[in-house]
């Protein structure tokens, strides 16, 4: 080293430049490092003065369209379009045309194919207005009103088209759970629309929405768990609660998560009857141990036979089986030629008319003599018996 001579002693002067080095370039750091810092309090004073989530809107006076234009290819969009919105479109393309043309947008309406498009010109002086276009003609195809499908071309103004068909695979279910988003009279849409200040639409299997971001995404969040079976009510009274803490500036920084509910998932599954199991005597033994194949043996004697004579026995064993599978189907084709058991025919029974005949009768001989001749008489007037069969003259008698 250059500070030490030959014998190891370091050389004074050369010492005491290099400590003057290091607190200059100490004292330098320090300085820099204080000017960064009020550099960088300066700009965070000038992002809290200014919206960074706001959309700078773009004016024709930002583009000079005299040098050229600002679009070098030409962007088209095209959608379809159901049949019974042909009418409607028809007599709405006139505003809409109108409106487009506004932002130097072209648009055309086919109805032998049914299909509405977008175009950029050569006065486009707006490079995103093109896709404002597209989302503006894909609501109009979902039957929503030209003058919500307009709203969109403006620059903090957003759609969102949810697909919920695919969620549920049962028609009914899909049904059930698309009526709880409309509610009674349209009234749960109607809360929705008020919290999220958008404007929400429920045709067929998809939902549009209409506003601002913060909005749109809350509305898919509410749609989406409303197919997944959880009810929008809890959804409606979480926003109702945030927009109460949204007031007060105490809470700004702070969680909500101790104020907002907490709804858990319960699935109540019908109570079945409880088995009863009957108790077994407790036993200190083990259960007795299942006989092996030769023991069985064993005990009916197989195992002392030879060969022959298990061929033998199993050969006769077969042939009985076999018999008695042969009487079995001989008494079946027996039965066919069995006569069935005739069923006798019950007496038929007598005409009510001459029981009662014959007990007004009896009633009448088992009435005592000293009643009076009023009452009888009265009794007979209100009794109609049915005439008594007229006996035959024997020609003797003559």
């Amino acid at each position: 080293n250059a500070e030490y001579m030959g014998g190891g002693h370091p050389i004074p002067e050369m010492g005491k430049r290099k400590q003057q080095d290091e607190t200059t370039s100490t004292e330098e750091a320090q300085t820099e490092t204080a000017e960064g810092e009020q550099q960088q309090d300066e700009e965070d004073q000038q992002a809290e003065d200014v919206d960074q989530w706001k959309v700078l809107p773009i004016t024709p006076d930002d583009v000079d369209i005299e040098k050229g234009p600002l679009l070098l290819e030409e962007s088209a969009f095209a959608t379809l379009f159901p049949q019974y919105r042909e009418k409607y479109l028809r007599q709405v393309w006139p505003e809409v045309t109108k409106a487009l043309k506004s932002h130097h947008i072209a648009c055309e309406l086919d109805l032998v194919e049914g299909s509405m498009s977008v175009k950029t010109t050569r006065k486009t002086f707006d490079p995103f207005i093109i896709f404002k276009a597209r989302d503006c003609i894909k609501l109009l195809a979902r039957s929503v009103p030209y003058q919500q499908a307009l709203k969109v071309l403006n620059d903090d103004t957003v759609c969102d088209i949810i697909k919920i068909g695919n969620l549920v695979s049962n028609k009914e279910k899909f049904i059930k759970r698309r009526q709880r988003l409309l509610g009674p009279n349209g009234q749960t849409l109607k809360a929705i629309e008020l919290l999220t200040e958008c404007y929400v639409l429920v045709q067929g299997s998809t939902v549009a929405a209409i506003g601002n971001f913060k909005g749109i995404r809350m509305v898919r969040r509410i749609a989406e768990d409303c197919m997944r079976n959880t009810h929008p009510v809890y959804h409606i009274k979480e926003l109702m609660i945030r927009r109460e803490l949204e007031k007060d500036p105490l809470l700004k920084n702070e969680s909500w998560d101790r104020f907002l509910p907490k709804f858990k998932k319960r699935n109540v599954k019908s109570k079945k009857a409880a088995q009863i199991r009957e108790k077994k005597e407790y036993t200190p033994f083990p259960p007795a141990q299942t006989p092996r194949k030769e023991d069985i043996a064993m005990e009916s004697g197989e195992f002392f036979l030879s060969k022959k004579e298990k061929v033998t026995k199993e050969k006769e064993a077969k042939a009985t089986q076999q018999a008695e599978a042969s009487l079995r189907k001989q008494q079946q084709r027996q039965q066919q030629y069995i006569a069935p058991v005739e069923k006798k025919e019950k007496p038929k029974p007598t005409p009510k008319s001459d029981n009662t005949a014959e007990v007004i009768r009896k009633i009448k001989s088992q009435t005592p003599q000293t009643q009076s001749s009023g009452s009888i008489s009265a009794a007979e007037d209100y009794i109609a018996l049915p005439p008594l069969p007229k006996k035959k003259k024997s020609k003797t008698a003559e």
